[in-house]
Order: C-alpha cells, then structure tokens, then sequence
C-alpha cells in the first residue's frame, strides 16, 4: 500500500505543473518546466554514448522497455546515489525485459568515470547539447546566485545557453517507456534532491507491462 501511493504522488505533483509545451523551451526555474507527460511520444532526439557514437533515443526505446532517468551530472551528490541505488535493480529490471538509461549534459569522457566509479552495469548517454532535456520540457536556467556558487565550488564544465552564459540543467526526472515509444509512468520532482525510490519504479516498471 506504501508504494501504491507514493506512485500517486508524482501524478499529484505534476498537477501543479504546467502542460507540457507543444515547443519546449528552457525554463527560467525547476518549478516553471513543463515536462513530458504520460501518454505522450518520446521524443525524436540524438545524444551520445560514452565513445561519442550519435545514438538515436526513439529507435533505441523501440528495441525492448525502457527506462529513463534524468540527472545533473557526476558531479551530484544526490544524482550519484540514485545511480547506485538503480544499479540495486538494474538485474530485476532486466530480468522483466528492462533496459535502463541514464542521461545527463556531462561528457561522454564523465559519463566513462562515472561508471567506472560507481561500477555501473547499464548506459548513459550524454545529452551536451540539450537536446533531450530540452526535448522532455526538463531544462531550467539556475539563478545567478545558485549558479555563481556552483561555478565557484564544483570542477566541471557546466552547459550554458545565450549571450549570458547562463547555466542550464535538468529537473531529475524517471520515465517508464513501452517499445511503442509512449510514457507509461513518470516522476519528475523540481526538488533535486528527491528522487523517485528505487523500489517505486520498479513497481511501476512491473506494472507499465500490465497495460
């Protein structure tokens, strides 16, 4: 029953943001995107794996299920551990048929360390140009505060965008695929350090296949 209505929950949450856009563009907050929502089509986007090879996200989610998930960069703490925890899953995930993709502005060089690190089984791609983040409606602009501080304290190169410079990343966000393309399940939380439980998503994985 516990993880009945913490599936609830991201549906609720996502209720207080606006509709998807039919032109998705880079939001000037976390709490102003307008992410993919359920029902609606991945989108038809080009990122690349860890040896820079272009990969085509639509065609690679019509091979077998799929999850997708979000999140800032090697660099965060909080995305890290979400990595290791679905590395927990990542087996039962595939065992119901499951492919697992991580996806983040970090370099294709960054996303090798960060898998050699955390000794990561499953891929993540690198999205520098945004496209994907863009795509999904998860793209923010940090304030100039936030974004001063991070320059200040955190070694990487962070994706910018217009004249300013100013700092884009994405919303940590979860989606479930079925090989049609269609977002069975999503979890998209503007607060970067809640993520959807591993234990969560894989129920909804179980249940995506139920449909």
């Amino acid at each position: 029953m516990k993880l009945i209505k913490k599936l609830i929950i991201p549906f609720a949450l996502l209720l207080s943001l606006h509709a998807h856009a039919a032109i998705p563009t880079i939001a000037e907050s976390a709490e102003t995107i307008a992410p993919l929502l359920n029902g609606e089509a991945v989108p038809n986007v080009t990122l690349n794996d860890v040896d820079g090879t272009p990969v085509a996200l639509a065609e690679l989610v019509k091979t077998k299920p799929t999850i997708v998930f979000f999140y800032r960069g090697g660099w965060c703490p909080f995305c890290t551990m979400q990595m290791s925890q679905l590395q927990t899953i990542e087996a039962d995930l595939q065992a119901m048929g499951y492919q697992l993709i991580g996806i983040s502005p970090d370099k294709p060089v960054d996303l090798k360390a960060s898998i050699a690190d955390k000794k990561l089984s499953y891929t993540l791609l690198s999205d520098r140009n945004l496209d994907a983040t863009t795509a999904f409606g998860l793209g923010f602009f940090l304030s100039d505060k936030v974004a001063t501080m991070y320059r200040n304290n955190i070694q990487t190169e962070f994706v910018t965008r217009g004249d300013e410079k100013r700092i884009v990343l994405p919303v940590p966000a979860a989606y479930v695929f079925n090989t049609q393309g269609i977002v069975q399940f999503q979890y998209v939380n503007p607060n970067y350090k809640a993520r959807v439980e591993p234990e969560v998503l894989k129920l909804a994985a179980k249940l995506a296949l139920t449909k």
